[in-house]
């Protein structure tokens, strides 16, 4: 077990990960403030080679909250499912299941800990060729959730770029395979 904490541009984020044998585990907590002042948990659980098998989080804020409930199943199906209460502009929690076919991965917004999985599932942080990869993208804190196409690039020993849709950033990875820098985003906050 990990215990990590990474600052964030606009707030910060603590996680308790496992790591062993291609599996990952991991409960965390978050606090942001774009597009409001939020507060956030989730619990993330990976199958074999990192693949995604659940994801449960729970955002909220000043008269408002939503709970995410994000499975995949053995046969590679997603289901998908959301409460919402109060008030929060923008989209709605939740999402449909059906145009999440083909992702292996979740990716939960604003959070580095996501990056990890497919890095470490095909050992990008040795080097290696470029690989696309569809996922399930989770907004952060409405927690609508859409089909959302990126691209890692190994660029040398522990240093993975990041692409999607007209954004990049050069992500730097500590031994562990958790995600240690993130411009524009999030830096891990180490012990000496």
């Amino acid at each position: 077990m990990t215990s990590v904490v990474w600052v964030k541009d606009e707030g910060a984020e603590y996680a308790e990960v496992h790591l062993a044998e291609g599996h990952l585990t991991a409960t965390g907590a978050a606090i942001g403030a774009d597009p409001v002042p939020y507060r956030l948990e989730y619990e993330l659980t990976t199958g074999p080679e990192y693949v995604t098998e659940a994801l449960a989080v729970r955002s909220w804020g000043a008269g408002w909250s939503r709970t995410l409930d994000l499975k995949r199943d053995g046969s590679g199906s997603w289901s998908c499912a959301a409460t919402s209460a109060g008030v929060l502009a923008g989209p709605g929690p939740g999402g449909d299941p059906a145009e999440l076919a083909g992702a292996l991965d979740c990716d939960l917004g604003l959070s580095p800990l996501t990056n990890s999985m497919p890095v470490l599932r095909h050992g990008m942080l040795a080097g290696g060729a470029s690989v696309d990869f569809m996922m399930a993208w989770v907004r952060v804190p409405h927690l609508a959730v859409i089909r959302y196409p990126q691209r890692y690039v190994p660029l040398r020993p522990g240093v993975v770029r990041y692409e999607s849709e007209g954004f990049q950033a050069d992500l730097s990875f500590g031994p562990e395979g958790l995600v240690g820098r993130y411009p524009g985003l999030a830096e891990q906050v180490t012990v000496p």
